[in-house]
């Protein structure tokens, strides 16, 4: 193990910030393999706030900062706060996450979301409560479901470009269901290739 606190793919620059996550997906890419495109990104120890900074370089032509690791970055958001307070407005910022950030913080955390981030990125992949608990096995239970679900609508109603997103392996008929459930809560909607 070592200390990946940011990593490059494809342009943009990735913060991973922590382990730790709420969830324990059957798909995710960090139970099935040691690195991710070449990066080992378990942490030894969670970087704060300066330790990530120092590392970006302010005159990079960077076509996002993603908060996007093997962990859920609302998990530790007050270090997330302040690198996406100290980066906004120099690059487009966006957040990956499991939309559970209001259960893991004990408070909407939305409106300091849609003032740092351009992008929301909310991992779905279930059309129901029972379906998303069967797959996604939270800690907070069938809970999560729902609290995922306000937490896009939330931050799209804000004004920040949120997406749901589903892996294709899920199958065609629940990608639909989960196609008609974003539309329904007016959030956009994407599905991603599953990375074996």
């Amino acid at each position: 193990m070592n200390n990946t606190y940011v990593y490059e793919i494809d342009g943009n620059l990735y913060v991973n910030l922590t382990n730790e996550c709420s969830n324990a997906c059957e798909f995710c890419v960090r139970a099935n393999r040691e690195k991710y495109d070449g990066y080992d990104l378990w942490l030894e120890k969670e970087p704060e706030a300066e330790d990530v900074l120092k590392l970006i370089d302010e005159n990079a032509k960077y076509k996002q900062i993603v908060f996007c690791g093997y962990g859920e970055p609302t998990c530790r958001f007050e270090t997330m706060k302040k690198i996406a307070e100290a980066l906004k407005g120099k690059f487009t910022l966006r957040l990956n996450t499991n939309g559970q950030g209001n259960l893991i913080n004990g408070r909407d955390i939305t409106d300091e979301i849609a003032s740092l981030f351009d992008e929301v990125n909310v991992s779905m992949n279930a059309s129901t409560a029972e379906k998303y608990d069967d797959i996604c096995h939270s800690v907070y239970g069938k809970r999560a479901f729902g609290s995922m679900i306000e937490f896009a609508a939330l931050c799209a109603k804000k004004g920040v470009k949120t997406h749901f997103s589903v892996v294709d392996i899920i199958g065609k008929e629940e990608v639909e269901a989960c196609r008609v459930l974003a539309f329904q809560n007016r959030v956009l909607f994407r599905v991603r290739e599953y990375i074996d």
